[in-house]
């Protein structure tokens, strides 16, 4: 469990970022919940589709190695990872597409393959990845939170908004949310309700002893209260 964690932030981290940043638009559409034909399932067909056209003898030594379901459930998580932390989202893609196949059930694995396809621009297919974790893991904070990103990525604040506060009523100390309820506040002109989100968040990265977070945070609240000021 602990071994999810850590890979989880990881794959977490890249993400959360964006929100320290001015958020550019970019396109996407609304949720689709049908499993059968939603738009991840269908991107992970075409993309297992492409792959059994490459050469064969490297896809079966992968296989091969994995005589134990818990084993090659590890490994195939663990080479997404590092696909994904070397910039290689098709490799990505590819592994955990695999993946899911096998083991269609795996929360995580959804909500990992949701984070490769939003960085790939491919944001139709992230949200209806985080649905399909959310839908497996209910009380899943992380995969609101970044479905609440993908929204906000289109200036969708208003629905951004909501997924950010379901993840805060999961999970009250989740400082990343925290800070991306205050963009999407400060967003649609509520920046009173803004800076109090981030000082919520600041309190909380502290307590976490995440002080580069808190000092990034601040920074951001500095910024909001000199834009009041050059308003007045």
């Amino acid at each position: 469990m602990k071994q999810t964690s850590q890979m989880e932030t990881r794959f977490v981290q890249p993400l959360s970022c964006l929100a320290l940043s001015v958020i550019t638009s970019i396109g996407i559409l609304p949720p689709v919940i049908a499993q059968e034909s939603s738009p991840a399932k269908l991107a992970c067909e075409a993309t297992l589709s492409n792959a059994e056209q490459k050469p064969r003898q490297k896809q079966a030594q992968k296989i091969a190695q994995f005589a134990d379901p818990q084993q090659e459930r590890s490994q195939l998580i663990q080479q997404a990872n590092a696909l994904f932390s070397q910039g290689d989202f098709q490799g990505a893609e590819e592994n955990l597409c695999k993946f899911l196949k096998r083991y269609s059930d795996d929360a995580f694995g959804h909500f990992q393959l949701g984070n490769v396809f939003f960085r790939s621009k491919k944001f139709e297919a992230a949200i209806s990845a985080y649905r399909e974790a959310i839908r497996l893991k209910p009380q899943y904070a992380v995969a609101y939170n970044a479905v609440g990103m993908v929204f906000a990525s289109q200036n969708r604040w208003s629905e951004a908004i909501t997924e950010y506060q379901k993840a805060l009523e999961i999970n009250l100390d989740y400082g990343d949310a925290l800070t991306n309820l205050a963009l999407a506040f400060w967003q649609t002109n509520k920046k009173d309700e803004a800076l109090v989100s981030l000082e919520k968040a600041i309190n909380i990265f502290k307590k976490q002893n995440r002080n580069e977070k808190a000092n990034q945070v601040e920074q951001l609240m500095q910024r909001i209260k000199n834009s009041d000021d050059n308003l007045s």
